[in-house]
């Protein structure tokens, strides 16, 4: 084995040196550019095009080729088109990307190693609904620090993750998964096992990381079997645990909360859209099957395209395939489950003002003064105090779903190398429409540009000037994120940062007070603890006068339902207000739809 991995690591070397950076893979031969140092190989087919027949069907491998792969535009998948997720910057339709999507991107540092690199494995998110390989660009991360990094497009939404007896009971093996976005993610792992050592990586060291729905999938990939010894690190940035049984997948219109748009209601829309029926019972499973295939996917897009939210579409499912049967967030305590490898999780000190920012209810766009003149409005907070509360409580909700929970679970799985942070840098530029600092504060995907070193994601200068401003805060920030998501990606451990604070592992004391490591500018960054509950927020709730009576309803609902299993009515039943499901909902859609994770 020694001997093949010199042999290959010699090959890659050649290839370097060579004019052409051409690369004989598994797909096909893939020619590689310089840019900055930092070789990409771009537009790499990991599998074959999940069309036609093959829709709602496990990814099928390549056939191996000597054909020279073409960069190939438009290439992510199917998704609502939005600027946040990327793609209207390729399309104005109201349905962006292709159904013909599997592709990858390789970055390798273009000077010569004696040994094989680190493999970074990196998972877009975007609610598992939206979002591209294409929006982000670790150059400076691939070139400062001597890493690989991989970044992937997996299917999306309803292509990904669907559950209807039309698809499932008609298929065998992978084929009847519900998972199939989840599926994907896999067979591009698998892809990087037996193809990333032609491109001087080490198919021993793979470190998957991902933000938000990225996140979550890589908390996925810990209790699939599938996975298995395709990774070897993880680093779940803002994820969480949410995952639904089949039956909620497949319910009825109201039989259950945990899903708002089941695959039986998208069929039966369909039928009524397409022939004037709403009963698809009357039809057999062959028969709506053939319906379903007959459509194309922005066809089949066009019945969600009224819908505000992408979200509520049935995602990670409890299929026994590819997910344990008992849920992500149980399987992640079992050991018979659990795939142990070292683990970050961490989350961000602002995890919602992302959205609380635009959303009407708390932010007035004043037009009045020079907006007038220059069309360029001032954003004005209408309260602060209840702004911040509802930041204050959804955010260490958040924390506690997506990083506390996990992590705990882990540690009685039997996995004791685990690591937590909280990202808490904010030191966002003033500006004479908005304080962007009060605004967006440490947000949800803020953290993203400090590691990747790039601001491509946030629409580049002059936003990015406002949002990252040049300076040794910045700097220093981002250096250290660098540093430790390389370390732990060499080593296992993210070590010391640049003034020598050990990022120590993730304790949890008799007290249930949790470590973790502030990721902030040099004089805040220092391991810390806290111990927060959903009892002690809602203690805090209760008393906190800075919300009113329905705000405290809408707080209490969203951090039950959001980010998470729903476990509203286990925790509600204890408030002793007037507070229920459907006020909070009806005052969300009423007044703040904008609240909402659109």
């Amino acid at each position: 084995m020694i001997k093949l991995r010199i042999i290959i690591l010699f090959t890659f070397l050649i290839s370097v040196n060579a004019d052409d950076l051409k690369v004989i893979t598994s797909s096909g031969i893939t020619e590689g550019f310089i840019n900055k140092n930092v070789i990409n190989w771009n537009d790499i087919p990991y599998a074959q095009p999940p069309i036609n027949d093959l829709r709602w069907k496990a990814p099928r491998k390549i056939q191996q080729s000597s054909n020279l792969i073409l960069p190939k535009n438009n290439n992510f998948c199917l998704q609502r088109t939005s600027s946040l997720g990327g793609s209207s910057q390729f399309s104005d339709d109201l349905i962006s990307g292709s159904e013909d999507c599997l592709y990858l991107d390789i970055y390798a540092p273009s000077k010569i190693s004696k040994e094989l690199l680190p493999v970074m494995f990196w998972i877009h998110g975007g609610g598992n609904t939206s979002g591209l390989k294409d929006l982000y660009d670790f150059t400076k991360l691939v070139k400062k620090h001597e890493v690989i990094v991989v970044t992937i497009n997996y299917r999306l939404g309803p292509l990904g993750w669907f559950t209807h007896p039309a698809v499932q009971s008609l298929q065998d093996g992978l084929d009847k998964t519900s998972n199939f976005g989840t599926l994907d993610i896999i067979s591009a792992l698998e892809w990087v096992n037996k193809n990333i050592e032609l491109f001087g990586g080490d198919s021993e060291n793979i470190t998957i990381f991902g933000e938000s729905a990225g996140g979550h999938n890589v908390l996925s990939l810990l209790v699939s079997k599938k996975a298995r010894g395709l990774f070897h690190k993880a680093i779940s940035m803002s994820g969480y645990t949410e995952s639904i049984s089949l039956e909620d997948a497949y319910k009825q219109k109201n039989k259950s909360s945990t899903s708002n748009y089941s695959s039986w209601e998208v069929v039966n829309n369909i039928i009524e859209n397409k022939l004037n029926n709403d009963e698809q019972d009357k039809y057999s499973k062959k028969e709506l099957r053939e319906i379903l295939y007959s459509l194309s996917g922005k066809e089949f897009y066009q019945f969600y395209a009224e819908r505000e939210n992408f979200e509520e579409l049935p995602l990670l499912t409890n299929d026994e395939i590819v997910i344990p049967s008992i849920g992500l967030k149980e399987a992640l305590s079992k050991e018979d489950y659990v795939n142990i490898v070292p683990t970050i999780a961490g989350s961000t000190r602002d995890e919602v003002k992302i959205w609380l920012a635009f959303s009407e209810y708390f932010v007035t766009v004043d037009y009045s003064g020079t907006g007038s003149l220059f069309d360029i409005p001032k954003v004005i907070l209408n309260d602060r105090d209840a702004f911040e509360a509802f930041n204050y409580y959804r955010s260490n909700a958040w924390k506690i779903r997506g990083v506390n929970e996990p992590l705990n679970s882990l540690l009685k799985a039997g996995n004791s190398k685990l690591y937590s942070y909280r990202f808490d840098w904010d030191d966002h530029r003033k500006f004479l429409i908005a304080d962007f600092r009060q605004l967006f504060g440490a947000g949800h995907a803020l953290e993203i540009p400090l590691l990747t070193g790039s601001t491509k994601l946030v629409g580049g200068p002059p936003v990015s000037n406002f949002m990252y401003p040049k300076g040794k805060s910045h700097f220093y920030t981002s250096r250290n994120m660098m540093k430790f998501w390389t370390n732990f990606a060499k080593y296992g451990q993210p070590g010391y940062s640049t003034n020598n604070i050990k990022w120590e592992l993730y304790n949890l004391d008799e007290n249930n007070f949790s470590s973790f490591m502030v990721i902030d500018k040099k004089k805040n960054l220092k391991m810390s603890s806290d111990s927060i509950s959903f009892k002690g927020l809602a203690e805090m709730i209760y008393t906190d006068n800075r919300l009113n009576e329905i705000e405290k309803c809408v707080v209490l609902y969203q951090m039950f339902t959001y980010v998470g299993n729903d476990i509203y009515d286990q925790n509600m039943n204890k408030y002793p207000g007037n507070c229920n499901r459907k006020v909070s909902e009806d005052f969300i859609i009423n007044n703040a739809g904008v609240i909402d994770y659109d």
